[in-house]
């Protein structure tokens, strides 16, 4: 699965077109490597976000191509920094 589906998906970030921006902007990784928004992702991966003030961290322990809201968040475990939705 592509890495900005992924993303909105797991509901990490609410939309797709702000997750591929935040991809080209370079503040995604994959297991340490700067990611593109194309980038495939995989079960084990681990992924992370800067945002302005924040880091996220996060392993994928599924994938899916649809979810429900309810078990988006079985898709990643938080590895550091926290999780705050509404600002995401």
């Amino acid at each position: 699965m592509r890495l900005d589906k992924y993303l909105k998906v797991s509901r990490i970030i609410k939309r797709r077109t702000v997750a591929k921006e935040v991809c080209e902007g370079g503040r995604v990784s994959i297991n340490g490597k700067v990611a593109k928004p194309s980038t495939e992702v995989k079960e084990e991966d681990v992924i992370e976000i800067v945002f302005a003030n924040k880091k996220l961290k996060a392993k994928i322990t599924n994938i899916a191509e649809h979810v429900k809201k309810e078990n988006a968040k079985q898709m990643y475990e938080i590895l550091e920094g926290e999780e705050d939705q509404d600002e995401m």
